[in-house]
C-alpha cells in the first residue's frame, strides 16, 4: 500500500506544477534560494568614473594648491608677507559682507566687457578685410607688426596724460591688448579656409556675399574664437595693471589700496577673486566656443 500511495502522489505534484498551481511548500523552499540583487557590485566602477571626471581632478588640484599654500604660509610665519588661506578666506567673507568685493568686481568686469566688444568691432572686420585682400594686407601688415610688440602697459603713462584717471584709460589699454590676438587669428582663419569649399561654392554659382556669409565666416569662426579667448586672457591681465595706476575703482585699485594699508589678507583676497573671475569667464568662453563651432572640436584651446 505504501508503494501505491507514493506512486499516486508524485504525478499529482507534477500536474500541479505544470498547471501553474502554487504549492505553498515549494514556494517556501524556493524563497531562500532567490539571492537579492547586490547594488554594491557597481559601486567600484561608479567611484572610478567619478574620480576620473574633470571636475574631481580640478577639485584635487585646488586642494593640493591650498595645502601647499598653507604649509608655505606656516613656514614663512609672517601674515603680512604671506597670510594663510584661512586668513584670506576670512578677509573675503568680510569684503563680501560689506559689498565692496562685488562692487569692484562688477566695475572691472563691466570694463572688460566693453573693451572686448570694442575690440571685436575693430579687429574682426579688419581681419576679414586683410585676409581677403592681399593688397590691403601688404599695406597694413607693417603697421600691425610695428605696434603689436609694444606692451599695453607701456601706453599707461601716455594714456594718463591723454585720458587722465578714470574709466577710459583701463578700457583703452584692454582694447589695445585684445585687438592684436583677434586680428591675427581672424586673418589666419580667413587664409586657411579650405579651397575645396570655396571652389564648390563657386561651381554652384554662389555670389560674393553669400560666399562670405555661408562659407568663409563659418570656416574661419573656430580660429576667430581661439583669438577671442586669447584676447580675453590678455585684456583681463592688462586691466589689473591699468587699474593699479589709472583708475579710482576696480579690482586693481583695491589691490593697491589695501597694499598701502598693509592689509595683506585683503590684497590676496582680491587676487584670488581675479583668478576665480578669469577662470569662470574662460569656462563660459569654452562653452560658447563649443556652441558656436560644434564642428571644430580640435580647434579648442587646452
Amino acid at each position: 500500500m505504501t508503494m501505491n500511495v507514493t506512486n499516486h502522489r508524485v504525478p499529482e505534484q507534477g500536474v500541479s506544477r505544470a498547471a501553474g498551481v502554487d504549492d505553498p511548500a515549494s514556494s517556501q523552499r524556493s524563497e531562500p534560494d532567490a539571492a537579492p540583487a547586490l547594488p554594491t557590485a557597481t559601486k567600484p566602477g561608479a567611484i572610478r568614473r567619478i574620480v576620473s571626471t574633470r571636475a574631481f581632478i580640478a577639485v584635487r588640484s585646488f586642494a593640493a594648491f591650498l595645502a601647499l599654500w598653507y604649509l608655505l604660509a606656516a613656514w614663512v610665519g609672517n601674515p603680512i608677507q604671506l597670510p594663510s588661506p584661512l586668513r584670506v578666506a576670512a578677509a573675503l567673507i568680510s569684503l563680501g559682507a560689506d559689498g565692496e568685493l562685488f562692487d569692484h568686481a562688477l566695475i572691472s568686469t563691466t570694463r572688460l566687457a566693453i573693451s572686448l566688444v570694442v575690440a571685436v568691432l575693430l579687429a574682426v572686420p579688419l581681419g576679414f578685410f586683410m585676409g581677403l585682400s592681399p593688397k590691403a594686407n601688404a599695406y597694413l601688415d607693417p603697421v600691425v607688426e610695428l605696434l603689436r610688440p609694444i606692451s599695453g602697459i607701456a601706453w599707461i603713462p601716455l594714456g594718463l596724460f591723454i585720458f587722465g584717471v578714470g574709466d577710459v584709460l583701463p578700457v583703452f589699454i584692454m582694447v589695445y591688448v585684445a585687438f592684436f590676438p583677434l586680428l591675427l587669428n581672424t586673418i589666419a582663419g580667413v587664409r586657411h579656409v579650405d579651397g575645396k569649399l570655396v571652389n564648390a561654392a563657386r561651381t554652384m554659382g554662389v555670389g560674393r556675399r553669400a560666399m562670405l556669409r555661408h562659407v568663409i565666416v563659418p570656416a574661419a569662426l573656430p580660429t576667430v574664437m581661439v583669438g577671442f579667448r586669447l584676447a580675453f586672457a590678455g585684456a583681463w591681465a592688462a586691466i589689473i595693471a591699468a587699474e593699479l595706476i589709472g583708475s579710482p575703482s576696480g579690482l586693481g585699485f583695491a589691490i593697491e589700496w589695501y597694499r598701502q594699508l598693509l592689509m595683506t589678507p585683503k590684497v590676496y583676497g582680491f587676487i584670488v577673486v581675479i583668478g576665480i573671475v578669469g577662470y569662470l569667464c574662460d569656462l563660459a568662453l569654452r562653452a560658447l566656443q563649443r556652441w558656436l563651432t560644434p564642428w571644430a572640436e580640435g580647434m579648442e584651446l587646452a
